[in-house]
């Protein structure tokens, strides 16, 4: 419990149909705390215990919260091509450490239609021999799309994991035209 108090830490959420599925977005006060790929019903449960259990109190539907609205509009418009980074405040509280750190480094300066490998993202933030921790630091990503962990390749030119699927993480860098749009 932060010094908020849990009335602060309330967690307003939604879904929104995208071109890779439904994605859960939840908000704080500060900002985005959560994206959660492949939405469904029992996926979206699960996620919403989740943070109910990591930052206290209910989460809440509600679509219209003005932060909410516009992650959906800035979204939206990342889908349609038409918008190449996201402008929204986040709440990096569900994350933290060397984690926080590479998550910082890439959300900065790894830009739309860009990729960096696992070991260089590791250097950036001065860790060289950390690229698994890279890796792993990926894997949690409470924000993934908004801090674009799909951007994150292996050295040898493989697609590297992702928690949304390797074919939602083709589908990314084909939109950003890092990689030919699938034939099927």
């Amino acid at each position: 419990m932060d010094s908020h108090g849990q009335y602060e830490r309330q967690v307003g959420w939604t879904v929104v149909g995208t071109d890779i599925g439904p994605l859960l977005l939840a908000a704080t006060h500060e900002g985005l705390v959560s994206v959660v790929f492949h939405a469904t019903d029992a996926v979206r449960d699960k996620a919403l215990d989740r943070l109910a259990s990591r930052l206290g109190g209910e989460p809440v539907e509600a679509p219209g919260s003005p932060l909410l609205a516009e992650a959906i509009r800035q979204l939206k418009a990342y889908f349609a091509g038409e918008r190449h980074s996201f402008d929204l405040p986040l709440d990096w509280s569900l994350i933290s450490g060397f984690h926080r750190q590479v998550l910082r480094e890439l959300a900065a300066r790894v830009p739309y239609g860009s990729v960096v490998g696992y070991g260089d993202l590791a250097a950036r933030v001065g860790q060289p021999g950390a690229a698994q921790a890279v890796g792993m630091a990926m894997g949690a990503n409470p924000l993934p799309l908004v801090v674009p962990c799909h951007r994150v390749v292996e050295s040898d030119g493989g697609i590297g994991g992702f928690g949304g699927g390797l074919e939602t993480k083709r589908k990314l860098l084909a939109l950003e035209g890092v990689l030919p749009e699938p034939l099927f």
